[in-house]
Formats: structure tokens, sequence, C-alpha cells
């Protein structure tokens, strides 16, 4: 492996290393620097061009100037020589500063969203595939291709005006006739029986049960004034840690072996007692004792499943450690929702921010600030997740529905093994090699910013970069955009031809 990864390196660099001269005559070429400032009147205006001129080399050739700024990437790329900066753009300031701003918000608005998109895509494809034909399958085909075919920018200003303004004014004063919460359990039981699916005596079991416990739970979040004062809270957590334990163990292990089932409660357990324990750390922490504390709650969760598991202690292990993380992860949420009421005495009581990326001048605690950014990341969020969405939920059912009639499959079945195991480590583990590919790119495209959520949501990030760069015909905040997003792409293409070994053996990377 390390000959092929020492090989790859070697054939992209060459690669990235022409598309940058590519790149870098495209932009040079795009426009006339100057052309704002020979319109000026005045004494300045020579001063402002021999400025710009100098930040820019206007006064070399082409050639020179390409080698220039690859001596500027040379410089951020070998320690120890003089400060990297990426080249300056046209006002004097260096590029290297205004990247790392916008790839930063760029961080926070996609990556979230793609995340997101791949884990419920793939599921939900998943499924789609092992119940085709159902209701549920032609329902999330339809909604599919709607969201597919939907531009973004109505989709949206579809979420600003109903996801925000109506639902910030609801959150004012959180009211609902029995009316309005017997309609919203007939949805959500309309949407159960079709998500269950089955005879019609068993949907109509799903629907009553789910309509049923939806308005009773709505109602009860809206006498208790949960929409004003958001959390978990104990019992929530107790809840959620020991169904998220059984709901896991069933779906990856089954309920046979007793000792991977003894050591997902016994994780489940100690999650809860660590919650209670840790409560003090949690009033106002930094990222670095969230980080500790995660790491300890890994060791933790492993070390029970080894000792727990026994004989099945490597599978216990696996599972151990997703449980403890996520468990960590709705106790870090609890704390989240925690800082809502004292958060929205501050930004003036809207819970969901139509622009920008966070409240200016906020000053607030870490779990307020770090709630006000997760705010204000709800739409952007939303409406880059549905898009990406639709399209791993098609590609997983169209690769998980031919991995399904292959031999191997039918073989898996005819030895006995049980329709999860055939499912989740034979045909899944196959069928995710053209989604690895899907993934590597759409990982590596994102790095490049969300041109048009972008400018819709106010977000300064690497997508509102390129375009200001390319307005303003500046080269070097050209191609330090382009320089992140073509090393984003051919590292991750570089990581899913690795991925395909560990995806299917009979693949070599020699």
């Amino acid at each position: 492996m390390f000959f092929f990864i020492l090989k790859r390196a070697v054939t992209s660099f060459f690669i990235l290393l022409a598309a940058t001269v590519l790149m870098f005559l495209l932009a040079v070429n795009a426009g006339d620097p100057l052309a704002d400032l020979i319109e000026l009147q005045g004494a300045e205006r020579e001063a402002r061009i021999a400025q710009r001129t100098e930040a820019l080399h206007l006064d070399q050739p082409v050639a020179a100037r390409y080698l220039l700024w690859l001596q500027e990437v040379g410089r951020c790329v070998i320690p120890g020589g003089a400060e990297c900066t990426l080249g300056l753009n046209r006002s004097g300031s260096p590029v290297l500063e205004q990247l790392q701003t916008a790839i930063g918000s760029t961080f926070r608005l996609v990556v979230v969203a793609t995340l997101v998109a791949i884990v419920l895509g793939v599921a939900i494809g998943l499924v789609t595939a092992l119940r085709q034909y159902s209701v549920f399958d032609y329902s999330i085909t339809f909604v599919a291709f709607l969201l597919f075919s939907m531009p973004l920018f109505w989709l949206s200003t579809l979420l600003k005006q109903y996801l925000a303004i109506d639902l910030n004014n609801w959150l004012a004063n959180p009211q609902m006739s029995y009316l309005g919460i017997a309609a919203v359990g007939l949805v959500a039981g309309a949407i159960g029986a079709v998500a269950i699916g089955g005879d019609r005596r068993r949907r109509l079991r799903v629907f009553a049960i789910a309509a049923v416990a939806t308005s009773v739970t709505f109602y009860l979040l809206l006498i208790t004034n949960w929409f004003k004062t958001p959390g978990l809270g104990p019992i929530g957590l107790f809840v959620t840690a020991f169904g998220l334990a059984l709901g896991l163990t069933a779906l990856l292990a089954g309920f046979r072996r007793r000792r991977i089932l003894y050591a997902a409660l016994a994780t489940a357990a100690a999650g809860f007692a660590g919650y209670l324990i840790t409560q003090p750390l949690m009033v106002d922490p930094s990222w670095t004792v969230i980080a500790g504390l995660a790491v300890l709650t890994l060791l933790i969760s492993l070390g029970i499943g080894h000792v727990i598991g026994g004989p099945y202690a490597r599978q216990a292990r696996s599972l151990t450690a997703v449980i403890g993380l996520g468990i960590a992860f709705f106790v870090f949420m609890d704390a989240l929702l925690g800082a809502y009421p004292s958060l929205s005495r501050k930004n003036g009581g809207r819970a969901i921010p139509t622009t920008g990326s966070s409240t200016p001048n906020l000053q607030g605690t870490f779990w307020e600030t770090n709630l006000d950014y997760a705010l204000y990341l709800v739409l952007p969020t939303i409406a880059i997740m549905l898009i990406s969405f639709a399209t791993y939920t098609r590609y997983t059912r169209a690769s998980m529905l031919e991995v399904m009639n292959q031999d191997y499959v039918r073989t898996a079945r005819a030895k006995g093994l049980s329709e999860r195991s055939v499912v989740v480590k034979h045909a899944f583990r196959n069928a995710m090699i053209p989604i690895t590919t899907l993934m590597a790119f759409d990982f590596a495209g994102v790095l490049g910013g969300a041109v048009i959520t972008e400018a819709v949501f106010g977000w300064s990030g690497m997508g509102r970069m390129f375009t200001d760069g390319l307005h303003d015909v500046d080269p070097n905040v050209i191609m330090a955009f382009f320089l992140v997003t073509g090393v984003a792409a051919v590292a991750f293409n570089m990581l899913a031809d690795i991925a395909y070994a560990f995806l299917d053996p009979r693949i070599s990377l020699n």
C-alpha cells in the first residue's frame, strides 16, 4: 500500500501542477485588475495603481508571476522559511488570512450537511432497496426526484419563509389547539404506516399507535413549556441511552448472543452514570475538555465490550464504542439545548436566524456561543442536505438492488445466515463501493463552497471568495481557492481507491 500511495502522490502532484498552470493563465486573463483605478481622478490615482501593481506583480510577465506564486506556495509547504502568505490580494493583504476565514466558514456550512445527507441517504436508500416496489419505496422515490429537481435558491427561500419566519413567530408563543395537535398526530401516523409497511392490518395498527403517541407527546411538550426550555433531562437521557443500546444491538448484532447484549446494556448504564458524574465539568467547558471526555468515553466503552463480550469481544467492542459515542452525543446536545433560554434573551427571541453566520458581538458561555453557531447552520444545512440526500438515496438503492441479485448473496442465504447478516455483512459492504466514489467527489466538492447557498443565506465562505476573486480579477485569491479544491479532489480520490480495498478484498492496490 505504501508504494501505491507514493505512486499516486507523485502522479497527482504533476497533475495538480499542470492544472495550476492552466488555472493561473485563465485567472490572469479574466480581466483588467486596474480597471477600477484607471477611472479615478486626483493625486492618489498613481499611488494606488503602483501599490496594486506591486502587490499583484503586474509589471512582471505571466510566467514570472506564476513562478512567484509557486514560490509563495512553497513557503507554506516547507517549514522554517519565510512567512507563508499565498501571495497578496488586490488590497495588499495576505491571501492566507482571507482563505483561513473562508474555509472555516465553509467547513461549518457544508461538512455537517454532507455528513447528515450521507447517513440519512444511505440508510433510507438501503431500506427502499430491501422493500422494493412498496408504498415506502414509491414515496421515497417521489420525494427524492422532487428534491433532486428543485432549484436550490427556491428551496432556500421556502425554508426561510416557513421554517424560519413562521416557526419563529410560533415559538414566540407556542400554543396549538386540540385539532392542530390531532392533525400533527395523523400526519405522523401516516408517515409511520408508510415507513413500517406490511399488510393492511399492520399498517392500521402502526398508524393508530404513531398517531396517538405523537399527539400525546406533542401535548405534553406544550403543557410543560418544552419549546421555551428544551432539553432531554435525566429521564430523557436514561431512556435515550438504553433505547440506543437496544436499537443498535438489534440492528448490528442481534439478541442471540447475550454477552454482546449485556455489554451494550452495561455501556448504556456507564454512559448515564458518566452523565451524572460529569455535570460540574459541563457547566462552561472548553473544546479541550469535550474532546478529553469523548476520548475517555471511547476507552471505557471499548473496555466494557472487551471484558463483557467474552468470545465475542471483537464485535462487542465495535458495538459498545458506537453506543458510547452515541450517548455522549446526546449528552452534548442536552447541554447545548439547555443554553437556549439564555441565548434567546440575548438574540431577540428569534430561534432560527435567516441570514449570516453568527450573532454579532455575542458575549456568552461556551454553550451559548456554540448553540448560536448551530442555529445559524439550521437553514443552510437543511437546504444542502435535502439536495444531496436525494442523490445518495437513489445511488444506494440502485447499488443494493444490483448486489442483492448476485450469486454470493443467494449462497449466503442458502447457508442459513440470518437476513440481517446477509444484508449488513455481505450485500451492503459491496454495495458501498460505488457510493464511496460519490462520497469522495462530494467531500472534495464541498470544500469549494456552496455559491448559491452562501449568497442566499449571507455566508462568506469559499464560494463567496471565489466569485469575489473572479469579479475583482484577483488572481492570487482565485489560485488559493483552486489550490484547496484541487488538493482536496486529489486526496479524496486517493482515499476512495484505498477504501475500495477494505470494502472488497478482491481489489488489490499493488
